[in-house]
């Protein structure tokens, strides 16, 4: 019995020895690693040296390998207890809560053709514009026209009693006819030289007054009937009849519609590209949707010391009269030829204390090779759980310098190439490196006006 288990022991030995040779020179796949095999290979061959011992030395021999043994696995169990189940439990855990990929739109930078513009906002003002007042008090006795009626230039507009001053120009065309027949008579006696010339020079003086008292009452009655100086849309009416209308009493405003100026202020240095002549496109709030084109007529002279700004003017047509004096006016001043600019629509950036920075997507980087012996520890299992597919994608944030802004998108002038796949939503769920997938639905389209507070 015991020649045979030194039998068994001898080619236990012998068969892990071949298996873990076969298995190390490749000609053998087995579950287990070559150094299992060998391991078990001394095994066998230990207990099988002890067999041979002669009993004497046979007993202390196995009391210090069951020592050994013993030790060994209070050692074993330790470490597994202390070092390989805390690992294993922070893969587990790793791998229980990996992040998944999120979901994210994309959008490629383009590059278009921007004009280099300036935008300010203005006022609008009349061509011309005017508050109707009188010259000459007195009490209103007609009214010829309707609050906010158009007229035309030289149409009457209201009447003031002038019952005086007709009464004046009556009795002054009697005093000139007078004059003109005593002057008459003068002229006749100085040629037949009964008189003296100095008596015609007085009924000629006289002559010339009498005229001037009529030139004078029919001036001041023409002061009394107020037309319209210019064409134009009247305001509101302030008078009534039979109001007294006092000098400088404003009566209603005259304004001149088409075309129609807008005042802006730009700053000081924008006079290096400002020019008069040069395109201006206006929007206003009243009339939504719509733009008016229209150029620049003048800039002002002098820049404020107060604000170190310069004022310019923009005469936009108005045939329609839908704008009106005293419009808030959105303004774009195209101050040069079209260059090259690469975009992004705005929700791409992410604005910060740090810096203004986009999440552009990117292939995923190769994951780390296993391990030589076949093994994986619970690290490398977390950090494999954590890492993206192979083929995936990640983002990688990237800090940008933006620049002006047209509509829906944004220029770039640092930190993005063209081409590259930028994040246009979803990025509130995003860090560094993080694994993203790309939704294909269409974004929604931004809003033909958008709304304002």
């Amino acid at each position: 019995m015991r020649r045979v288990t030194n039998w068994v022991l001898f080619l236990l030995a012998l068969a892990a020895l071949a298996l873990g040779l076969a298995a190390k020179a490749g000609f053998a796949h087995l579950p287990a690693s070559p150094t299992a095999f060998g391991a078990a290979a001394a095994v066998f061959a230990a207990l099988l040296a002890i067999r041979m011992l002669p009993l004497k030395v046979r007993r202390p021999v196995v009391f210090v390998v069951t020592l050994a043994a013993l030790a060994g696995l209070t050692a074993g169990l330790a470490y597994f207890q202390f070092v390989i189940k805390p690992n294993m439990v922070k893969g587990f855990m790793a791998v229980a809560f990996a992040p998944k990929p999120t979901a994210v739109s994309v959008e490629a930078a383009r590059v278009e053709k921007w004009p280099p513009q300036l935008t300010a906002i203005g006022t609008l003002r009349a061509y011309q514009g005017i508050s109707i007042a009188p010259q000459a008090a007195g009490v209103v006795t007609a009214i010829h026209f309707e609050s906010g009626g158009d007229v035309e230039a030289a149409d009457l507009l209201i009447n003031i009693d002038d019952s005086v001053e007709q009464a004046d120009l009556a009795n002054g065309l009697a005093q000139l006819k007078n004059a003109d027949a005593t002057l008459a008579r003068q002229k006749m006696l100085v040629a037949g030289g009964n008189t003296p010339q100095s008596t015609v020079d007085s009924a000629l003086a006289s002559r010339d007054s009498a005229a001037a008292t009529v030139a004078r009452s029919r001036a001041v009655i023409a002061q009394k009937a107020i037309r319209a100086p210019f064409s134009g849309r009247l305001g509101l009416r302030n008078v009534d009849l039979g109001q007294y209308a006092s000098v400088g009493m404003a009566l209603a405003t005259l304004q001149q519609l088409d075309p129609i100026y807008t005042d802006f202020p730009v700053p000081e240095e924008a006079l290096a590209t400002l020019a008069v002549g040069q395109d201006v496109s206006m929007t206003v709030d009243a009339i939504p949707g719509r733009t008016f084109e229209g150029k620049i007529k003048a800039i002002d002279a002098r820049v404020s010391a107060e604000s170190r700004n310069v004022t310019a003017r923009a005469q936009f047509a108005n045939a329609d009269r839908k704008l009106l004096p005293g419009m808030f006016a959105n303004l774009t001043v195209t101050t040069g030829a079209s260059a090259d600019v690469l975009t992004l629509p705005r929700t791409a950036i992410v604005y910060s204390l740090y810096g203004d920075n986009v999440f552009v997507v990117k292939p995923a980087p190769a994951s780390p090779s296993p391990s030589q012996s076949g093994e994986r520890t619970a690290s490398g299992a977390a950090a494999a759980a954590q890492a993206p597919a192979p083929g995936g994608l990640v983002v990688e944030r990237r800090f940008v310098k933006v620049g002006a802004t047209r509509d829906e998108r944004i220029a770039i002038e640092e930190g993005v190439q063209a081409g590259e796949q930028v994040v246009t939503a979803g990025q509130i769920k995003l860090q560094a490196n993080a694994p993203v997938t790309i939704d294909e639905t269409p974004a929604l389209p931004p809003p033909a006006v958008t709304a304002k507070p």
